[in-house]
């Protein structure tokens, strides 16, 4: 009896070996990150997708045995973090926390924010109330992170403690630190949104999806995250493949500009479509416009009238002239008169820039006030001799 409990402790019931054992941990803590981006995040919190009952109790019971959170508090601390995104009431802004505490303290800030009452009546609406939220769910949710470790325990012997350890860690480290601190504070950004959002990796397959943080806070409500050619959301592909059997019901995406070959009038329609692809339309004016400064570097490098001093100073702007001014450190600003100054082509992308921008930001004007200023926008464009305006305009007026 002693030899058999002994060798059920060091193998469990499987009696597999410690690269199985590996591989079983990867895919379980996989259901559970596709459970929180495809249920908890996409589903709950922003209303993206609809799920067919049986893929809902299935998330909530997985999310219930392997991480023990409550969909109200989790959907409701995360539409805070939207609403009051890199403030001082956003739970978890590594802006304002500092990176190192969102990072490896991220679990402590969702149960600090958990406990706050205001939180989840403001935040935390249209989530489950059923018997079973109310009654196991969120009254026990320590009971099934312990029927898991038993699980964990049966089939692995003592091996399946450290499998628990890290099924309990994974969502922790992975989306609590990883996702709310690096994707808040370094990568790329294909948008300039208001936020410090940024996409941590192009290839979503580790996190989900939520690798694509950027294009998330851009678009909030849209079911997919990737935007780009290059992008991969296997989130999405899990929900498309779930679409495929009635499990899952697309509601929203993000918008796709289209363009109506042979438009050259901007009239009530392409303003909606400008308004509606905002962010679009001025991440395509940053590559433009970083073009532009590319060609002015090549010119002024090639100028027999430019001093060192001045192309030093150009070539060390092109990582971050691009950029809304807003989001320019002090030094940076100090410079921006100096560039402008010196040339009146980038002169004139950066003061079309705000025009711009601007449109979007007049709420209290009508729609024939915002297309007469989008109209304007584009004359001004066209009037001013730069090529790269004028196509860009001529594409903006083709905007359907």
């Amino acid at each position: 009896m002693y030899e058999s409990l002994s060798q059920f402790l060091g193998n469990g019931l499987t009696g597999w070996s410690w690269w199985k054992i590996v591989l079983f941990t990867l895919a379980m803590t996989h259901v559970t990150i596709a459970s929180v981006t495809i249920y908890l995040h996409r589903c709950q919190a922003h209303r993206a997708l609809d799920l067919h009952p049986i893929a809902a109790h299935f998330f909530r019971f997985w999310l219930w045995m392997t991480t023990g959170m409550v969909t109200k508090e989790w959907a409701a601390i995360h539409r805070k973090h939207h609403a009051k995104c890199e403030t001082e009431e956003d739970p978890h802004s590594p802006q304002t926390r500092g990176i190192k505490k969102v990072m490896w303290e991220g679990a402590e800030l969702y149960k600090a924010e958990a406990v706050n009452g205001e939180t989840l009546r403001k935040f935390g609406h249209g989530t489950p109330d059923d018997w079973l939220e109310r009654n196991v769910y969120s009254r026990h949710n320590i009971l099934g992170i312990s029927l898991m470790m038993i699980i964990d325990v049966a089939l692995f012997g003592l091996a399946g403690l450290s499998v628990w350890a890290v099924q309990m860690v994974w969502i922790p480290f992975w989306a609590a630190g990883v996702v709310n601190g690096l994707g808040h504070y370094w990568g790329y950004r294909n948008f300039n949104c208001t936020d410090a959002s940024t996409n941590l990796f192009p290839i979503g397959i580790l996190i989900g999806g939520e690798e694509m943080h950027n294009n998330h806070h851009t678009y909030a409500t849209s079911a997919k995250f990737s935007n780009k050619w290059y992008e991969f959301d296997i989130g999405w592909l899990y929900i498309r493949t779930m679409s495929v059997f009635g499990l899952a019901k697309v509601k929203k995406l993000a918008p796709t500009p289209k363009l109506a070959a042979g438009k050259s009038v901007c009239d009530l329609d392409t303003l909606q479509a400008v308004l509606s692809n905002r962010y679009e339309v001025m991440e395509r004016y940053g590559r433009t416009l970083r073009r532009a400064y590319r060609d002015e570097l090549a010119r002024l490098k090639t100028s027999a009238g430019a001093s060192g001093e001045s192309y030093a100073l150009f070539k060390g702007a092109r990582k971050w002239f691009h950029k809304d001014e807003t989001r320019l450190a002090e030094p940076q600003r100090q410079q921006l008169p100096q560039i402008l100054e010196s040339s009146s082509a980038l002169h004139t992308f950066y003061e079309l820039r705000r025009e711009l921008a601007a449109i979007w930001e007049r709420s209290n004007a009508s729609r024939e006030q915002l297309l007469a200023q989008l109209q304007g926008w584009c004359q001004r464009a066209e009037q001013s001799g730069i090529a790269a305006l004028q196509d860009f305009a001529g594409r903006l007026r083709r905007y359907s």
